[in-house]
């Protein structure tokens, strides 16, 4: 069986993301393999990790009731996060990797979406990219 990974925060853009993951894994008939990538580093003190595990736990209890096998892999280390789910990606084996992208400005497209226009070329898989229901 095959997987489908998300990078998942809990934004807008991140909740759009693991509903397509979960949709995305049923029709598919795979695994669901979640990513939450955090930095780290001195902002990431006990206040933002007890936010973090909360988070978390909302996404669990969601998943739990989707019906899709699922891991989640928080990580808190000083890489981007997409290296960190290119990383996970191959490592599973990923059929699919699911992202969440947020409007920009068009001062913010030239400095920002870094992440994922690096998951976009850098990917091994073919990477699914939604967008936030506005009415949300």
């Amino acid at each position: 069986m095959g997987s489908v990974v998300v990078g998942y925060v809990a934004t807008p853009e991140g909740e759009a993301a693991l509903d397509k993951a979960v949709s995305e894994a049923k029709l598919r008939g795979s695994s669901l393999v979640v990513v939450n990538s955090r930095r780290g580093g001195q902002g990431y003190d006990a206040e933002a990790h007890s936010q973090a595990e909360q988070e978390m736990a909302a996404a669990k209890e969601k998943l739990q009731n989707s019906g899709v096998e699922f891991t989640i892999r928080p990580l808190v280390r000083g890489f981007e996060p997409a290296e960190d789910l290119i990383s996970i990606a191959e490592a599973n084996q990923a059929e699919l990797i699911v992202i969440g992208l947020r409007r920009r400005s068009p001062v913010g497209k030239l400095i920002l979406g870094s992440n994922a226009q690096r998951i976009l070329l850098d990917a091994h898989c073919p990477v699914m990219a939604v967008k936030a229901d506005d009415n949300r």
